[in-house]
């Protein structure tokens, strides 16, 4: 029963982690760029999902409605102004400057708010629903719920819609999508701020259940990493598996062996999956 809980657990901490490699992938999709300041834009997420509750008494859950649009403006001007510069660069200028941006990032909320660790408490921060005999937390249960229908949105925005598909095209072959009539410049700044948007929420999504700190981004940074290149870079599918894959691992692995070994297991899997299937999950770069 306790692996049967820690199973379930780690499926609904996965939909997250999901949404934050989907993100990344998004991004590096369209524009071959690896973000490394991603886990900085969702911890600026958990921050304004923060002060949206102590300041205004907006719900975590509801402040999504209002962090999305935030967290896309914000990309979509970051895009516009710096990563566009660096576009075709070499990935070696795209790395630095990505980890530079997130240096800034962190930094500056570190001068704003100071490094003390916030704790984001509600009513239903440590309730659970019984279910079968199952514990689950309701802050992790909600999150996963609302991670499935903006997974399900997005997915239908990228499969159904012009832009969802000017989207793809531009990720599938960027100079024949120009050469179709596609604005391409224009679909990397929407990309950025769509991968920004899902970083945001994920933050608001994790916020309830996690403390909220400058340096918090780092490892999530690490982890969307992972999860990107674990499922197949540019897969939005593959991110969403790579992100349940990580969630059950460091839930079960923690139960049945320790929760210091937990991360050495998620990048045990990482590295065997590397080397039977080196194109990831998914197979290859494609949206």
């Amino acid at each position: 029963m306790v692996l049967v809980q820690a199973l379930v657990s780690g499926i609904l901490i996965g939909g997250v982690y999901a949404l934050i490699g989907i993100g990344l992938t998004i991004i590096f999709g369209v524009m071959r760029v690896i973000n490394f300041a991603h886990g900085e834009l969702m911890m600026i997420g958990m921050y304004l999902t923060y002060f949206l509750f102590t300041l205004l008494h907006v719900d975590p859950f509801v402040s999504v409605l209002i962090t999305i649009p935030i967290m896309f403006a914000f990309g979509a001007f970051l895009q516009k102004t710096v990563i566009n510069r660096i576009l075709g660069s070499l990935p070696q200028n795209q790395i630095l400057l990505t980890i530079g941006l997130g240096l800034i990032m962190s930094n500056t909320v570190m001068l704003a708010f100071t490094s003390d660790y916030k704790i984001l408490t509600t009513s239903y921060s440590s309730s659970s629903l019984h279910i079968a005999g199952i514990s689950v937390s309701q802050p992790l249960a909600v999150s996963f719920a609302i991670t499935v229908a903006i997974t399900a949105a997005l997915y239908w925005f990228l499969m159904k819609t012009d832009t969802g598909q000017a989207i793809r095209a531009t990720a599938q072959d960027r100079e024949a999508a120009q050469l179709m009539g596609i604005n391409v410049r224009r679909m990397s700044i929407l990309a950025f701020g769509i991968g920004a948007s899902l970083a945001g929420t994920a933050g608001a999504l994790i916020s309830p259940t996690y403390y909220v700190f400058p340096q918090v981004g780092s490892a999530f940074t690490l982890k969307a990493f992972v999860i990107t290149v674990l499922g197949g870079m540019g897969s939005v599918v593959g991110a969403t598996l790579g992100g349940i894959i990580i969630g059950v691992v460091e839930s079960v692995g923690a139960v049945t062996i320790s929760s210091d070994w937990k991360d050495v297991l998620v990048f045990a899997i990482f590295l065997v999956v590397l080397l039977v299937k080196p194109s990831g999950l998914m197979g290859k770069s494609r949206m």
